[in-house]
């Protein structure tokens, strides 16, 4: 079959006003792209685990968690019970991988929608694939700003992108000065050479003279490196106070270990969440993570205030042996999204998912995530999401930004490495 059979099919069936319809079949068929093998593949198994406690939820129930739709375990009311059943693929961090996978998933496994696929660039690539071939596509974590800025039709996305998150970083910053007296100082910034670290530095580089602050030296890595001596050494050449960084879990890590080992020692790194909120980061750096702030968008935590998180949290947890992450956590929330939108389809039918999500209007109270909800605009993105910032202290993220939503006050500037305990 043709990658355009399909969809030509599809909009055939729906122009002589029927539809397809699972009424009689027990089983959705979603497709999910992540990286389960190569670099990424520690936080490719968390998510995959997030998806199928998901599914798992919304086929099997959540006895006693009522806030959390699906919950009561009967599949999808609206398409008679019909169970959701994930066809995983995976994309090893490659794009053309990717894409050549989300082809598989639509014209082999004949899945109604994908879900994916954490790396902007192969969300950037797997979607155009969905894209022609009118499937809609799902993205519950890449954050690069130019997936929603390509005029599609078929791709949603419920995380907000980087554009929020590097104002989110800077609006932290003022703050910080003006609530708590703390002056960030000169900046600088390392940040991996794909899609999300490309735009997130020159994101940077614009919003740091509007919120005039000095930004001394920007510094882009190859992604996937095995050393980052040669960079962290100009990096401590420029002597910043502050680095802000974007990297993947292998990179991140890599970056801490190459710090400890030179002695760059800056008041603070602000990271741009991905593999410094892996749950692999701390666990093999232990200590060394010690007072890192990230951008995230989940947070234990805020169950103080949002009693779903610690109920959900609890499932995942015992049946995984570790928390969510925000990446997990987003990736679960996006199943429930799309899962929900073809409920309220009532159909298989790519175009009648599609107007189902365009219609989606979830509420802040029905998600783990600190947002107000998830509704979508003209381009795909959700319009209700937004970023906190969390720092690791005692081995733990505890939320420090917004400060009205703070667990714990902000520790600046980090301790010297040779000053730690």
């Amino acid at each position: 079959m043709k990658l355009f059979t399909r969809a030509r099919m599809a909009a055939l069936i729906s122009g002589l006003g029927l539809s397809i319809s699972v009424h009689a079949q027990q089983e959705i068929r979603i497709g999910v792209i992540y990286p389960l093998t190569g670099p990424s593949a520690s936080v490719g198994g968390e998510l995959r685990s997030a998806l199928e406690l998901a599914a798992d939820i919304i086929n099997n129930g959540a006895a006693g968690i009522s806030d959390l739709p699906f919950s009561a375990g009967k599949g999808l009311p609206n398409l008679k019970g019909a169970k959701i059943k994930l066809v995983f693929a995976d994309h090893q961090a490659n794009p053309q991988t990717g894409a050549s996978e989300a082809e598989r998933l639509i014209t082999q496994e004949k899945v109604v929608a994908i879900v994916g696929a954490y790396n902007s660039a192969v969300t950037a690539t797997a979607s155009q694939i969905a894209e022609r071939a009118g499937i809609p596509f799902l993205n519950p974590e890449s954050s690069s700003a130019s997936l929603t800025q390509r005029s599609f039709k078929w791709f949603f996305r419920t995380t907000p992108h980087d554009d929020l998150f590097v104002h989110n970083a800077f609006d932290f910053l003022r703050e910080l000065e003006a609530k708590k007296g703390i002056k960030p100082g000169n900046i600088a910034t390392l940040n991996e050479n794909g899609l999300w670290g490309t735009e997130t530095t020159k994101l940077q580089a614009r919003l740091a003279p509007d919120f005039k602050y000095n930004l001394v030296k920007q510094i882009v890595y190859p992604a996937k490196s095995t050393q980052l001596t040669s960079e962290v050494q100009s990096l401590k050449a420029a002597n910043p106070n502050l680095v802000l960084q974007s990297s993947y879990t292998p990179d991140a890590i890599l970056s801490m270990k190459t710090y400890k080992e030179l002695g760059f020692s800056p008041d603070m790194i602000l990271a741009n969440n991905a593999g410094f909120t892996d749950t692999e980061f701390i666990k093999t750096l232990g200590k060394d993570a010690e007072y890192v702030i990230t951008r995230e968008v989940w947070a234990l935590d805020l169950a103080k205030t949002n009693p779903l998180i610690k109920s959900v949290n609890d499932l995942f947890n015992t049946r995984y042996k570790i928390n969510f992450t925000g990446n997990s956590s987003r990736t679960f929330t996006g199943m429930m999204v799309l899962a929900d939108a073809i409920n309220r389809a009532g159909s298989t039918e790519p175009e009648a998912i599609r107007k189902a999500l365009v219609a989606t209007d979830i509420q802040g109270k029905n998600l783990i995530m600190p947002w107000k909800g998830v509704k979508f605009d003209a381009s795909g993105q959700n319009t209700l999401g937004q970023g906190i910032l969390v720092q690791i202290v005692d081995g733990k993220y505890n939320t420090v930004w917004p400060f009205s939503m703070a667990s714990r006050e902000v520790i600046w500037p980090m301790p010297k490495w040779d000053q730690r305990k």
